[in-house]
Formats: C-alpha cells, structure tokens, sequence
C-alpha cells in the first residue's frame, strides 16, 4: 500500500544570494509588509496578522509567517503545502567589513524544478531592485 508521503518527492532546499544596494529598513519594507511585497512579488498581498494572502490574475495563495526579525529577516510557510519542513525566507546579511547589503532568499523546491524556481526568484528580485533603484 502506498501512502501519501511516499507519493511526494522530497523537495530539496536551495538559497540564492543577491548583493542590493540598498539600506536594510528600506529593503526589507519590500519584503516584511503586504503593500511592499505588492510592488514586486504578487499583483496584490493583504496581511492579516501572521497570515499574508498573495494574490496573482485569477489564483491566490496564503501564507503564514513562521519568523520573522524587523530589517533582518522573515520567513513564510505555504499554508497549502503538505510539507512540514519547507518554508521560503528573505534575509538581509550586512558585511560587517564593507557593509555590502546581500538579500538571501531560500525556498524548496522539487529536484526537477531547482533550476525553473532559481530562475523564477531571479527575476522576482530583478524587479525588486528595479523599484528601489538598486
């Protein structure tokens, strides 16, 4: 007998670094509320305590936030997916030497759909730094 956990592949977690120039409150502005992720992420994003609902043409997704540190970081959870264990996440990382501002963004994703996923928040965070002017 094949149970539902056996079905699904285990996604495999990746993170991807991007130097922005920009400063952390104002970047993470971008990411830490619903109309800063509105400019870039999804064509609308309402917030409603921990649980952020993003919205594209005709579908909509809910989020809940798992952590999150004001200019530092947060991190989100699908609430549709099964999986226990995978979460996307925007982290800023300072360069305690040259201050150079990196945003860190990790996902899962399954083996098959790394690559189209990477290139997918690639482009997120091209049109991220567009609207900054980063």
């Amino acid at each position: 007998m094949c149970t539902q956990k056996q079905k699904m592949p285990a996604k495999i977690k990746f993170e991807i670094e991007f130097p922005i120039h920009a400063s952390p409150s104002l970047l993470y502005q971008y990411f830490g509320t619903a109309s800063g992720l509105t400019e870039w992420f999804a064509d609308n994003v309402n917030s409603r305590g921990e649980i952020f609902t993003f919205i594209w043409d005709d579908s909509q997704e809910q989020a809940k936030v798992l952590q999150e540190r004001p200019d530092e970081k947060i991190k989100f959870k699908w609430l549709e997916d099964g999986d226990e264990k995978t979460f996307f996440e925007f982290k800023i990382q300072v360069d305690e030497i040259t201050k150079d501002v990196s945003l860190i963004v990790t996902d899962f994703a399954e083996e098959d759909e790394v690559e189209d996923a990477k290139m997918f928040w690639e482009n997120q965070i091209e049109s991220l730094k567009h609207k900054i002017g980063a």
